[in-house]
Order: structure tokens, then C-alpha cells, then sequence
């Protein structure tokens, strides 16, 4: 028996000695959701507190999920069609704004806030073409994004409100990459413009290329692992952190090995969720 289960580990072995892999990627995802629901536990009063302890409704979460349609839509088309300089303003903008927001909240003075919006954009300008930047600093910045949008949306957002926006965002998603492809074009769009839209990592210990995933996916982990922590307990969502991050090593697998397109991460992030949202909550109807 002993001997059997060997030879069984040792082909498992040889099979992935001669795949390709990664676990830069599903170790990054884990461990920027970890940061985003531990500072959530510390911040989430704070928060309310700014934000006047207002809560999304279901209309509100079917709207978000609409305005994203609209803006991929808007960043595809101004990629089709040349209006690059727009959409840079739209961006740095948008990213500013939430930099100042955040930084407000917790300084309490505007012209301490100010600083981080105008470091990040000073830093673009002079920096955006070089390899600190590409290599670096967009990513540092993507994954700090990623982190304040889940922040802000993790204190707003309810149980329920977060399964519909959830299931909208996934139906979205894969239409908008199977089916328009604006998704991908929005995404070239903004990596054109070498704006922290996305974490691209090399791959590792398979030393093949790059993977990359946009703020969305992101911001989609570290908010549902928020509501099941707010839900049930921070072990719930360490779990699910656990399980997407497996999820997103299978799908590497596959996607390194045999099927290297474009795909909408959402699923993923879903199918690695769901069953721990599952069991919490027929655990919960059961007792």
C-alpha cells in the first residue's frame, strides 16, 4: 500500500515537473485580500463614520454594476478610436481623488491629504516610461488601489447586496470578454497608457511570460472575503482566501499549459468562494 501511494505521488510529480507553473500570482491575490480584511476590521468605523454609516441597496448595486458596463464600454472605444488623452485624465483623476479621499479620512487635513494624489501623479509624469515604473511602481500602486476600493466598498456594502452585485458582475464579465471583447481592449487601453490598472508578475518557479489581473478581480476577492468575514467569522474569509487562491493556481495550470487567452477572472474568484459561502450558510440554516 505504502509503496503503491509512492509511485502515485512520484507520477504526480513528474506531471507537474513538466507543466508550467506559477504561484507568484495566487500567492499576491491571497495575501492583498489578507491586508484588505484585517485593515478593514481596523478602519471599517472610520469609515462609516465619514461616510455617514451609509449602506448600498439593491438598486444601488444593480447600478454600479450598469456604470461598469458604461466605462468599459467608454475605455474600449477610446481605444478603438484614438481618444487616449481622455482616458488618461479619466484615470489620474479618478485615482487621485481616491487617494485624497482616503488619505482625509485618516489625516483630517486637507493640505497633508493633498500630498499623496500630487506625489502619485508627479511620479507618473516624469516616471511612466521607465522601468522603475513598469517594473515597480505600477504595480505597488495597483495593488495599493486595489486595496482602498475594497476598503470603501467593503464598508458599504451588505450580504445580500453583495451577492447580486457579485453574480451582475460575473454575468458582465463574461460576456464582455467571450462576447464584445471590450473587457480586453479596455484592459489594452489602459496598459498602453502604463496606468496601474492591473498586477502583471512574472511567472514562477516556470519562468514563462507574465501574468496579469486587473484591480476588479482584486477588489471582487478582497470584498466578498470582507462580507463573509462581517458575515461569520475572519476564518470564513481566511478559508476562502485559501480557496481562490487554488482555484487561481488551477486555472494557471490549465491556462499556461494548454489555453493561453483571455478569461474572466470573476469566475474564478467565484468558483473559489462560493462553496465556503455555501456551507457557512447552510451550516447556519441547519443550527
Amino acid at each position: 500500500m505504502i509503496s503503491f501511494l509512492c509511485l502515485k505521488l512520484k507520477c504526480l510529480f513528474c506531471l507537474f515537473a513538466n507543466m508550467y507553473l506559477d504561484i507568484i500570482m495566487p500567492f499576491t491575490l491571497s495575501a492583498v485580500t489578507l491586508i484588505s480584511v484585517i485593515l478593514n476590521s481596523k478602519v471599517e468605523g472610520r469609515m462609516k463614520y465619514f461616510f455617514q454609516k451609509k449602506q448600498i441597496t439593491n438598486k444601488e448595486a444593480v447600478f454600479l454594476v450598469i456604470l461598469v458596463i458604461i466605462l468599459v464600454t467608454i475605455v474600449a472605444m477610446s481605444k478603438r478610436y484614438g481618444f487616449i488623452d481622455p482616458l488618461m485624465m479619466l484615470f489620474l483623476f479618478s485615482y487621485s481623488s481616491l487617494l485624497f479621499i482616503f488619505s482625509y479620512i485618516f489625516l483630517k487635513k486637507w493640505h497633508f491629504a493633498i500630498a499623496p494624489p500630487i506625489i502619485f501623479i508627479l511620479l507618473y509624469l516624469f516616471l511612466k516610461d521607465t522601468i522603475i515604473w513598469s517594473l515597480y511602481l505600477a504595480n505597488i500602486y495597483a495593488i495599493v488601489f486595489a486595496i482602498l476600493i475594497t476598503l470603501y466598498f467593503g464598508s458599504i456594502f451588505t450580504w445580500k447586496t453583495t451577492w447580486i452585485f457579485a453574480l451582475l458582475l460575473t454575468i458582465v464579465d463574461v460576456i464582455m470578454v467571450f462576447v464584445t471583447k471590450f473587457m480586453f481592449e479596455a484592459a489594452k487601453a489602459g496598459l498602453s497608457l502604463k496606468l496601474p490598472v492591473a498586477v502583471i508578475l512574472p511567472t514562477f518557479p516556470s519562468l514563462v511570460g507574465t501574468m496579469i489581473l486587473g484591480l476588479g478581480d482584486f477588489f471582487l476577492t478582497g470584498l466578498l472575503a470582507i462580507q463573509l468575514c462581517k458575515k461569520y467569522d475572519r476564518k470564513s474569509a481566511i478559508i476562502s482566501v485559501i480557496t481562490v487562491a487554488i482555484a487561481f493556481f488551477v486555472f494557471e495550470v490549465y491556462s499556461l499549459n494548454y489555453y493561453p487567452q483571455p478569461f474572466p477572472a470573476t469566475l474564478i474568484v467565484i468558483a473559489g468562494w462560493l462553496p465556503v459561502a455555501l456551507l457557512k450558510s447552510i451550516k447556519e440554516i441547519i443550527e
